[in-house]
């Protein structure tokens, strides 16, 4: 990512809505693609996922900002340390959720390091609670990833 400056925390939510856009618009491409069974309606899920993340970044008002809190979101690692995968119109829902959750982990990070770059400006807040969103998007995907491929028999 080239090196961006924000200006205001409109600046912020306007690239954090981008980042949400570019997120859904891949999911659905690969949920026009997958031939695996569950793949599609499972991708189809996480572009709703997504949004739903962008409706809300765009409802922001300036009061609702001044107000935000991130909230502590259990991290279950599940993924964090799995060869990283590629995308593929043939990739098992096991590869999707470790595609997916890696992603999403990515995504946090990135909303971290702004949100520690940000610190002096007083803007740090809504990337904590950007890092925040997406990280509810890679539990409820590990979640995903645990109740069906680590079930005890």
């Amino acid at each position: 990512m080239p090196h961006r400056r924000f200006q205001s925390v409109s600046d912020i939510i306007a690239f954090a809505i981008e980042r949400e856009i570019e997120a859904a618009d891949g999911y659905g491409h690969m949920a026009g693609i997958a031939s695996t069974p569950g793949l599609r309606e499972f991708l189809l899920f996480l572009r709703q996922e997504e949004e739903s993340h962008r409706r809300l970044l765009e409802g922001l008002t300036e009061k609702d900002i001044d107000g935000l809190v991130a909230a502590f979101v259990p991290d279950l690692r599940l993924v964090d340390y799995l060869a990283e995968e590629k995308p593929t119109d043939d990739m098992s829902l096991q590869e999707l959720l470790i595609f997916a959750a890696q992603k999403e982990k990515k995504a946090a990070e990135l909303y971290d390091t702004l949100a520690r770059m940000a610190r002096a400006s007083g803007h740090h807040r809504v990337f904590e609670f950007l890092a925040g969103q997406e990280q509810t998007h890679k539990l409820k995907i590990e979640a995903e990833y645990e109740k069906t491929f680590l079930q005890e028999n």
